[in-house]
């Protein structure tokens, strides 16, 4: 055993899951520069077929990889296989999203000859995945950059290793070579080095807005290098009159409690107008007060698992204590049964005299309420943040959500729905801290290849006329 070996743990149960040593990111480097050119000449077809072959070997293991998804991370083994479908799903749509946004086009010449638009791949891409969908969210960069002709290293969250090699080993035994897709493990020492390789033509990146900012810092004198950058929000949920109560008290509470508020969509604040405050609070509260919170394959199945490690489990508990000092009213407490495991229960706290109220991204199962007026208020306050991924309204009617939509500033904006709602055949992305413009999903496409324009003929024609001297 090294000192310097990277150990992960199940949150549930603080058993050691995975131990290795970390990547050396000159010899992966070598590796992919090596393999790019053969990858890339490969005919799309193939390339195609091989991720087919990726999909069918993730369903072959659908168990054992939700099994080991729902260890290292926590999350209840139902969620854990709904991930695992989504990797096998995002093959499909990839390649349905690559023909379309980036397939060859004969076009219009003014010349006698031919003018094309074909694109090309940028060549060896960094993917820097996160902790909370380990399989899904990076796999979600690295199929669609494979189709498009990239190679990939993939550098796993530190928190969430075992997975990242998994899914990558799934990529080796569907015939795709070792050189094309690499696992890097390492932590944020390793992924600095990563992303500031000079051989790195792409950095793909899902996590912090802290972290997202620094990589856009430092390759911002480097506009060769194509960056996608996926950093969560603050997201709102506005709730205007409806007669659906208990409805809308379920919506509210998958936004912001699913997955132990562990996604970038979860809502983080709840936007209720006077006239629905006391209807809609009290059933938000009772219903959560229900959530069974247990370790990944407890029978009943819970609705919450943990939070992925103790120090973020004692983060949040430090951000609600500290935004009752700051004026907030608890609503509904948040509680830690076992200090030394990161279980966290659903905490509802009401801001709205909360002066100064922080707007950041508390990454768990928190939820800030807001009373306001009127609808003029809620949209106010929907967009009082400096993200802007995802935005929801409960309730109204469609010409408020026409409004809705005009006006609020996000990514996504869904009408009773959750905000983590989300199609799989439409871009996924935000604004403001939370993305920089290159929005995933059916998007990824677009960043994974750069358009060529040509005008060709088979043979030169051409004369010159006018300009020269006589004889």
């Amino acid at each position: 055993m090294s000192q310097d070996d990277m150990i992960s743990t199940e949150p549930a149960t603080g058993k050691e899951l995975w131990r290795g040593a970390p990547g050396n990111v000159e010899q992966a480097m070598e590796i992919a520069v090596a393999a790019k050119t053969d990858w890339a000449r490969q005919p799309v077809g193939q390339r195609v077929e091989l991720m087919r072959r990726f999909a069918n070997e993730v369903r072959k293991e659908l168990d054992a990889f939700a099994e080991l998804i729902a260890r290292e991370t926590g999350k209840p083994f139902w969620e854990a296989k709904t991930e695992v479908e989504a990797v096998i799903g995002k093959v499909e749509i990839s390649v349905t999203a690559f023909a379309e946004r980036t397939g060859q086009k004969k076009l219009n010449s003014a010349l006698q000859g031919t003018a094309a638009l074909r694109h090309k791949p940028h060549g060896v891409m960094a993917v820097l995945g996160p902790y909370n969908f380990p399989a899904h969210l990076p796999n979600g960069h690295i199929v669609p950059a494979l189709i498009a002709g990239n190679v990939v290293i993939f550098k796993p969250s530190e928190k969430t290793p075992a997975v990242g090699e998994f899914l990558v080993k799934c990529f080796h035994q569907a015939g795709i070579s070792a050189g094309v897709v690499q696992c890097l493990q390492g932590g944020p020492d390793t992924g600095k080095a990563l992303v500031e390789h000079e051989m790195v033509d792409g950095v793909l990146f899902t996590g912090s807005a802290r972290g997202g900012i620094a990589i856009n810092r430092k390759l911002a004198s480097n506009p060769s290098k194509i960056v996608a950058l996926e950093m969560g929000g603050n997201n709102p949920i506005v709730i205007l009159d409806t007669p659906k109560i208990e409805d809308a008290a379920a919506t509210i509470i998958q936004s912001a409690f699913t997955t132990a508020g562990q996604r970038c969509t979860a809502a983080r604040r709840l936007v209720v107008v006077d006239s629905m405050y006391d209807q809609i609070v009290p059933a938000v509260k009772q219903l959560a007060e229900k959530l069974i919170v247990g370790e990944p394959f407890a029978d009943p199945q819970p609705f919450m698992g943990t939070v992925i490690d103790n120090q973020t489990a004692d983060l949040l508990s430090e951000s609600f204590v500290a935004l009752i000092s700051r004026g907030g009213k608890p609503i509904m407490h948040m509680k830690r049964p076992d200090e030394n495991l990161p279980f966290l229960s659903p905490a509802i706290i009401d801001s709205t005299d909360m002066k100064d109220r922080p707007d950041i991204e508390l990454f768990g199962p928190l939820l800030q309420v807001i009373r306001v007026p009127d609808f003029d208020a809620a949209i106010a306050e929907a967009n009082n943040t400096r993200y802007g991924l995802a935005a929801s309204l409960v309730g109204g009617m469609p010409e408020d959500f026409e409004r809705f939509w005009f006006e609020a500033r996000a990514g996504i904006l869904n009408w009773n729905r959750p905000t983590n709602g989300a199609s799989s055949a439409a871009p996924f992305g935000g604004i403001g801290l939370s993305g920089n413009h290159r929005p995933a999903a059916y998007y990824a496409a677009d960043y994974c290849a750069y358009p060529v324009a040509s005008t060709e003929m088979e043979q030169p024609r051409a004369s010159i006329g006018i300009g020269l001297k006589e004889g």
